[in-house]
């Protein structure tokens, strides 16, 4: 059978992983690009070498990273490939395996093919628009929750606010709490920061391949490949539980939107 695209695209991502995952625990340089924004050797080295290979497979598209410096360029591309070559810096860093490679293709906007490798964790995650999304090659299904008491959130620990939820395991990575969702180890994953495409591109077709709803802090849809390349945090759901959790996640939100 010939190689798609998305095959090219998982390929190569794997092969970023392997390269990281080689490096791992071992003595490279680290330092801080700003204040707790931490970046080593390693994700220099996976940067460049996504590069090569992604370009190779579609020279035409745009290129945004965040180990890269930005090209506005990217703008007038119908299509771009958004990357973080180590999701999860701060658990790399610490020897803790939460972390992962992350590739998207954006196309008008949208993310039409995802993945993530996460090998210090035995995980490969893939999704390509309107084909599903699989772990390890096993087709993903979100939870079917339709009460937001008791969903399960992937975090160190949960507000008093939000007592009526239930705290589960978190990797550093947000790409990897997010696919959390999507394989039904959990139900709701919000941030209420502002945040960079490349964090959550991959994640986010993942996650709605897999039955789940993706959208930003206050319930509004995603588009990639803006001018600043950013939005204001995320909130991915079973789909049974968004509309709850946006509305009670409301005022918090549109306070914490404010910069």
């Amino acid at each position: 059978m010939a190689e798609t695209l998305a095959d090219a695209v998982a390929a190569a991502t794997a092969d970023a992983g392997r390269m990281v995952h080689d490096l791992w625990r071992t003595d490279f340089r680290r330092w801080e690009k700003a204040p707790g924004h931490p970046v080593c050797d390693v994700d220099l080295a996976a940067d460049a070498l996504l590069r090569e290979r992604l370009t190779a497979i579609d020279p035409d598209a745009g290129w945004l990273s965040e180990e890269t410096i930005d090209d506005p360029a990217r703008l007038a591309r119908r299509r771009l490939w958004v990357v973080d070559p180590i999701d999860g810096t701060r658990d790399f860093l610490r020897g803790r395996p939460g972390w992962a490679v992350s590739v998207a293709l954006i196309e008008d906007g949208l993310p039409v093919i995802g993945v993530l490798d996460a090998p210090a964790r035995g995980e490969h995650w893939r999704a390509e628009h309107g084909r599903g999304a699989t772990l390890n090659g096993r087709m993903l299904r979100a939870s079917e929750r339709d009460t937001l008491i008791g969903a399960r959130v992937p975090t160190d620990a949960l507000p008093k606010i939000d007592a009526d939820l239930v705290a589960v395991a978190k990797p550093n990575s947000i790409a990897l709490r997010m696919a959390m969702v999507a394989s039904g180890e959990a139900d709701l994953l919000a941030s209420l920061r502002w945040g960079a495409e490349w964090d959550i591109a991959a994640a986010t077709l993942i996650v709605a391949e897999a039955g789940g709803v993706v959208t930003d802090a206050l319930g509004e849809p995603l588009r990639f490949n803006t001018p600043g390349a950013d939005m204001f945090g995320i909130l991915a759901t079973a789909a049974g539980i968004h509309r709850a959790a946006v509305a009670r996640l409301a005022d918090r939100a549109r306070t914490a939107s404010v910069r």
